[in-house]
């Protein structure tokens, strides 16, 4: 039996037996099928199992991979009405064929474009019709192998490349697929298929095939169909300690990825082009390195430079490490104190090198602490990865930032070694299961204790351990407009070093979140907390704007008496002039809505008289059209003209691809602002919520805050995201006579970020009502 955790899957002799007896099944099917209509096919046909099939790894559901060989092309035609007979009767049997048709001729060809025919043939085997003809396919294929077999190996390597280019080049996914992800059974085949190309012995995969093998036959059973995906959900069925069997996947993973590191390595390329940029890379060659292949060779395996001077090669010229390399670090402790690691996160790129220590097992070994979270399982349903993973990626980010302004200001940093070795820290407590941000604090204090870290770069590198999540919340639940947000973050930060560093630090950590997770909102809100930080910093809070936007007309004047003083912060002079205007001409109970389009964000701005619920009734129409609203804000004047705006994605591209739903947006929303459309009536058309299991899903908190604004009481909301949920809330605290004056809303996966500035009265709310709001809130959370 496999142990994993406390979970027990089959041992490697049941999941043998599972998949011989699978596969004698539907040999035994096929054949029954297939000699239904061999009376009717011309002669020189075979029936060949290619694929997992003819490894006879057949799983629960996989496709049965057939291949109807024939003699000459002549004869294809004659056989094509029985075998649409055939491919139905196995459809009828429960069973799902693949298969193609091809002449002896095109199995022993190059096909570069259909590579995957050539590797199909590699696992064939015989099951019924002309034997002759069968063996006439393996003598042809073996000369065929024998002559061009290392330029099909080639031509895996590159299909390997772009399959796992598809997976981030890593393996170290939450939910890995177990068929295709990098180190899984695609991988495992890999190299058993270069061996064959080659003419070679495969090493032995039968640890991790076992367990791999296990999983896939679980889901299968578990999934009723052909499922590789090991979710979360199916984490915890599978064991009672997922986080355990996820690390005995990545290990057995971590081994197969090895093998076909080392199988690609081998033989050299011929002598051309290409060839000769490896020989000119060679030249980089040490001392104590010698480069082939753009891998780093040891001259001498027995002496292995003490220090990180090898992973300092790796990452100046941006290598990677020979597996006989790796297979030589294997226990191998460095001596490295702080300027060592400081040498190492000042080169441009030291990814390379930190990758190549993780690959050795060398990371772990010099931090000890690493192997907290090595490849540790964190659930969130948001990060993609492991938690070393993301570490990593973390890293990486910060070496091809695509923002020009985020670019900028990483050369203006000083000292980027800090914030990298901040980032190796800043989520290393998460392996002890407690609130991570202090005890990456806790443990970062100990490793640079134990570097002999000099003062001023210990205090950095702890500062933005400890505040790296400051940012990021500001984004979500903060209004960046209220002058008590600018002077929090001013009174935070200390020194506009920290800020650039702290700011450049959230930037890497949102980006190794997942490929998705830095949209162009996030990058645009980050960005705007970093400027509003910094002029709070160097005195420059919008002091002349604000006075500037002073007008002495008496019209204008009256538009503007009752605003608050961020309306001037949060519009441009262009802006205000158009609110004026449309103000001006504004007849009740008339609207006046403008929509614009910028980059993948939509701004819809609404002036209208004020009435009961107007804000939660827009921001439902909204919500009826699929659209995710990002951020909105409400004004009023004295008048009771209120300034409404909406900021909103179209993540299913609506408006984008049917122009005129514009308008028609446009015009839901002004009827529903008049009173003349009910917005429940819009919502009803709309899907109703799935639910997800109950492991998956999202205990909605609502906390409400009295300090974080000098006028308003802040609500801040956690539930699981769904559409018409902002209405749900915004119609709830309406209904609580309550006033909004900004909402903020931020989404991470299926969790649901939503922050309320809120008066009633205009004054914050007292503590009675704050009881009775926070049930209503609550309940207004879950979905009718």
């Amino acid at each position: 039996m496999i142990e994993t955790g406390e979970m027990v899957l089959p041992s490697p002799e049941a999941v043998s037996e599972t998949l011989a007896a699978r596969c004698a099944e539907v040999e035994n099917l096929v054949r029954r099928c297939y000699s239904i209509i061999e009376s009717r096919l011309p002669a020189g046909i075979a029936l060949l199992t290619v694929g997992g099939f003819g490894r006879r790894e057949l799983f629960p559901h996989s496709d049965v991979d057939l291949l109807l060989l024939a003699e000459s092309e002549d004869r294809i035609p004659a056989l094509r009405e029985a075998l649409s007979v055939f491919l139905q009767s196995l459809w009828d049997a429960g069973l799902r064929p693949s298969h193609s048709v091809r002449t002896v001729s095109e199995c022993a060809t190059e096909h570069e474009g259909n590579v995957e025919l050539t590797l199909s043939l590699l696992d064939r085997r015989f099951l019924a019709g002309d034997r002759t003809l069968s063996g006439t396919l393996d003598a042809r294929f073996s000369a065929f192998l024998a002559k061009r077999g290392q330029i099909v190996a080639r031509w895996l390597g590159r299909l390997i490349e772009v399959r796992h280019a598809k997976y981030q080049n890593t393996m170290y996914h939450l939910e890995p697929n177990l068929k295709e992800t990098p180190g899984a059974l695609r991988d495992l085949h890999a190299v058993r298929w270069l061996a064959q190309l080659r003419q070679e012995q495969p090493e032995d995969l039968s640890a991790p095939f076992a367990l791999l093998a296990a999983l896939r036959v679980r889901l299968h059973e578990a999934a009723g169909r052909d499922q590789n995906v090991l979710s979360f959900d199916m984490q915890e069925a599978l064991s009672s300690h997922p986080a355990a069997l996820m690390r005995d996947y990545y290990r057995q993973a971590r081994g197969v990825a090895r093998s076909l590191a080392r199988a690609l390595e081998s033989p050299p390329p011929p002598a051309t082009l290409l060839g000769g940029f490896h020989d000119w890379r060679a030249r980089l060659s040490t001392s104590a390195f010698t480069v082939a292949r753009d891998r780093v060779h040891l001259r001498d395996p027995r002496r292995i430079p003490p220090d990180l001077s090898l992973f300092e090669f790796v990452s100046r010229h941006q290598l990677r490490l020979a597996s006989t390399t790796v297979d030589s670090l294997e226990g191998f402790v460095p001596q490295a104190g702080w300027e060592i690691w400081k040498e190492l996160l000042s080169l441009p790129r030291p990814s390379f090198g930190l990758r190549a220590m993780q690959e050795a097992g060398t990371l772990a070994a010099a931090l000890p602490e690493w192997t907290e979270i090595e490849c540790l399982v964190v659930r969130d349903f948001y990060h993609r990865y492991t938690v070393d993973e993301h570490t990593l990626v973390a890293i990486e980010s910060l070496e091809s930032i695509a923002d020009a302004r985020f670019s900028a200001l990483w050369e203006e940093t000083s000292d980027p070694f800090l914030v990298r070795f901040a980032l190796l820290m800043h989520d290393i407590g998460k392996g002890s299961g407690n609130e991570h941000v202090g005890e990456s604090m806790r443990v970062a204090r100990g490793v640079l204790e134990r570097l002999r870290t000099p003062g001023p770069d210990s205090d950095a590198v702890e500062f933005l351990v400890g505040h790296h999540l400051d940012l990021s919340a500001v984004m979500t639940s903060r209004d960046l407009h209220d002058g008590t947000t600018a002077r929090m973050l001013a009174e935070n930060l200390g020194t506009i070093e920290r800020l650039k560093q702290l700011a450049m630090m959230t930037y890497a950590d949102i980006s190794a979140v997942n490929p998705q997770a830095m949209t162009a909102w996030r990058l645009e809100q980050l960005w705007r907390v970093y400027m509003l930080a910094h002029e709070e910093l160097t005195r420059e809070l919008y002091a002349d704007r604000i006075h500037d936007a002073v007008d002495t007309f008496a019209d204008r004047a009256a538009f503007l008496e009752g605003l608050p003083t961020r309306y001037l912060r949060t519009h441009t002079p262009a802006e205000i002039d158009r609110h004026f205007e449309s103000a001006r001409q504004l007849k009740r109970p008339g609207v006046s809505i403008g929509i614009e389009h910028e980059r993948d964000i939509y701004r819809l701005t609404l002036l209208t008289h004020d009435r009961p619920a107007l804000f939660a009734s827009v921001a439902g129409a909204i919500s009826s059209f699929g659209l995710d609203i990002l951020k909105a804000e409400a004004f009023s004047n004295s008048q009771g003209v209120v300034v409404d705006t909406f900021s909103f994605s179209d993540p299913y591209r609506t408006l984008e691809l049917n122009p005129s739903e514009v308008e028609r947006l446009r015009d839901i929303v002004g009827s529903v602002a008049k009173g003349t459309k009910s917005v429940e009536d819009l919502l009803r058309g709309r899907p109703r919520v799935v639910r997800r299991a109950h492991a998956t899903r999202i205990k909605p908190a609502v906390t409400f805050n009295h300090e974080a604004s000098e006028t308003a009481t802040l609500i801040e909301i956690v539930a699981e995201d769904r559409p018409g949920l902002l209405y749900d809330l915004a119609r709830t605290l309406s209904a609580s006579g309550c006033s909004i004056d900004v909402v903020l809303v931020d989404t991470e996966a299926h969790k649901a970020l939503d922050v309320f500035y809120v008066t009633r009265g205009g004054r914050k709310l007292d503590d009675d009502l704050e009881v009775r709001l926070k049930n209503e809130l609550l309940a207004a959370c879950i979905p009718s």
